[in-house]
């Protein structure tokens, strides 16, 4: 068990700060440390930790790049030092002022946590939240913190990136340039949740975000609370588990989080309140957000985070970046770049942190803040073509919306009178994957490009699959998911696969020991919907038996070349376990409650006049 727990909290610390492994004597050689409580404005104080470069002088002053998180600032003590510094070694060696602070209620700091902190309205000096403790906290060090140069840049990966994203409405005259990646912008759909469902693939995390600490800590108080793995086949962890009420009521009863969870089941006001997405308005600094197109904890953050401030914020220099990559893995350098079997070149994180990262906090921290740093407005990975791609704005100016609809296993340019009817039975669920090992993970990540001819030909899948492409087609933007469905029973989810389908006979450049690649079938982006929202988030509808039903919602934006050759397959099915919890397929008011008498078998049928909507690249 102690083994286990020592893995977690390692693979914690990997994907959070997920910095490329470099002996510590530059850190410890080239950089003093102090660490210092700063005093919140409601008194609250939050630890925080200073690396100044020893060269600091009057002469040669330098910019404060900060990081606040809740996952550690450790290692702790002014003699201990990390393995690096930054966002990545070309900014480590070219000399900042590296500040690292723990959140409220989190390691050494003072308070209470909360996750997703909302964003309040201040009539006093008890109305906080991580804008005003950013502001504060940037206040102190440039009137602390011997020779800065005035100007401060923040950063972050996953919640940290949250915490980016929220300092940015410090509006704090000192913070020029931000850069969240990996943000987390609305519980709904980011983490944890997909459109109110719940990821059952995150169940092993919530002691991270659900047990509070009592004093100043610099462990992981929370390592006892986690799940230990029955065997390694991780699947029969959660269907011994049984329902999700089952799993709360035997490991989580007393998780704080976890009971939040289960008592919101809606997009109440508790759920609304943490949505950052409202608040990003008249934001006036450069913010270079980024993502990873196989981030599949974070993926619908970075992209809603750089749309919202290009609506409502026309003076900020707004900038995104997605790359092929996982959660956070733009960080570290992998030498050839694979997301689970697909490769996808060499030295791409590199390319990110010298061209776009490192420039980024150069110009704006150290050059000519006012102007523009040279990036263009949109750089995206196009993870079919496998090559960088850059835009002046982001939907592409040049995409035509085309309809591809779906009907007797066809994908078509013209909607059918049909219909495709398939069977769900709750207790039988359809598989996320046949990796049985990355059930036992701590977040799941493969399957977001993993080959999905396992699902094909089940009774409870239905496909409908393109021609074979005569010519390159590229989907460069928004998907949207336009079904119409009818089911024998009241509730139902939709979860939906756009795929890849290679040529019978393709060989990649680079492959993976024992992979057929000939016909794989790469999954390139998913999503599920709960039929129960079709209508709103906030008050949910019962379907009604065998009724013709609109179920429309949006997908994650992809940027992906069709290839000539290959074929596109959109796949439907209604469980996707265990992946994401199993909607019972009746109507109950907390679905989160659910128990297997619920459980309820059902037909459902896919109209032809269904379609998948998708820009496409002129």
């Amino acid at each position: 068990m102690k083994k286990y727990l020592q893995l977690i909290f390692v693979l914690l610390m990997t994907f959070v700060v997920a910095q490329n492994k470099r002996d510590n004597t530059f850190v410890k050689e080239n950089f003093i440390k102090k660490e210092v409580y700063i005093t919140m404005r409601d008194g609250v104080k939050l630890f925080t930790s200073i690396y100044t470069p020893k060269d600091i002088s009057k002469n040669k002053k330098f910019p404060i790049l900060m990081q606040r998180t809740c996952y550690s600032i450790g290692p702790y003590g002014e003699t201990e030092f990390p393995n690096s510094l930054g966002p990545n070694q070309y900014l480590m060696k070219d000399r900042y002022i590296f500040v690292y602070q723990d959140v409220r209620g989190r390691f050494m700091s003072e308070g209470t946590f909360t996750n997703m902190t909302p964003q309040v309205e201040r009539k006093s000096k008890k109305d906080v939240d991580e804008s005003t403790d950013t502001y504060d906290t940037i206040d102190w060090l440039i009137k602390n913190v011997e020779n800065n140069n005035k100007k401060v840049g923040q950063y972050g990966t996953s919640y940290p990136g949250f915490y980016t994203a929220a300092g940015i409405l410090a509006n704090h005259p000192a913070l020029v340039a931000s850069s969240p990646q990996a943000p987390i912008s609305d519980f709904w759909n980011d983490d944890f949740l997909h459109n109110g469902r719940f990821m059952l693939g995150y169940f092993r995390t919530f002691p991270v975000f659900g047990v509070q600490k009592t004093k100043a800590e610099k462990e992981g108080w929370y390592m006892d609370s986690f799940v230990k793995p029955t065997s390694e086949d991780g699947l029969k962890f959660y269907r011994d588990m049984g329902t999700l009420k089952e799993g709360y009521d035997k490991y989580y009863k007393d998780n704080f989080f976890m009971t939040e969870i289960m008592n919101h089941p809606n997009y109440d006001e508790f759920w609304q309140k943490r949505s950052l997405l409202p608040h990003l308005k008249n934001v006036d600094h450069a913010v270079m957000t980024v993502g990873g197109w196989y981030d599949s904890e974070d993926l619908f953050g970075p992209l809603n985070i750089y749309k919202t401030i290009e609506k409502t914020s026309p003076k900020a220099k707004n900038t995104i970046v997605m790359g092929p990559f996982a959660h956070g893995g733009w960080s570290r350098e992998m030498g050839k770049q694979f997301h689970n079997q697909i490769y996808f070149g060499d030295s791409i994180a590199t390319y990110y942190q010298k061209n776009l990262e490192t420039k980024f906090f150069d110009h704006y921290l150290k050059g000519a803040t006012k102007k523009d740093a040279g990036i263009p407005e949109a750089v995206m990975y196009d993870t079919g073509n496998k090559e960088w791609r850059e835009f002046a704005q982001y939907p592409p100016k040049d995409v035509k919306k085309v309809s591809f609809y779906l009907s007797n296993e066809k994908m078509n340019y013209e909607a059918s009178n049909g219909f495709t009817e398939y069977y769900s039975d709750p207790a039988k669920p359809v598989l996320s994957s046949e990796n049985l090992k990355d059930f036992n993970g701590f977040t799941p990540r493969n399957y977001m490009s993993e080959d999905q001819r396992f699902a094909v030909g089940r009774p409870d899948v239905v496909t409908f699959t393109t021609d074979v492409l005569t010519e390159d087609m590229t989907f460069g933007g928004e998907l949207m998911a336009k079904l119409n469905i009818a089911s024998t029973s009241t509730d139902a989810d939709f979860a939906v696969k756009l795929i890849d389908v290679y040529p019978e006979d393709f060989v990649p450049k680079e492959k993976k020991d024992g992979v057929i690649y000939g016909n794989y079938h790469q999954m390139v982006r998913s999503e599920i919907m709960p039929a129960r929202f079709r209508n709103s988030r906030e008050k949910p509808e019962a379907l009604v038996p065998n009724q013709k039903t609109a179920v429309d919602f949006r997908l994650q934006d992809v940027m992906h070349t069709f290839k000539k050759g290959h074929k596109i397959q959109i796949q439907i099915s209604s469980t996707w376990f265990p992946l994401f919890t199993v909607n019972p397929q009746k109507f109950i008011p907390n679905v989160n409650m659910a128990t297997k008498e619920d459980y309820t078998k059902a037909f459902i049928k896919i109209f032809g006049d269904s379609s998948v909507e998708v820009d496409v690249l002129k």
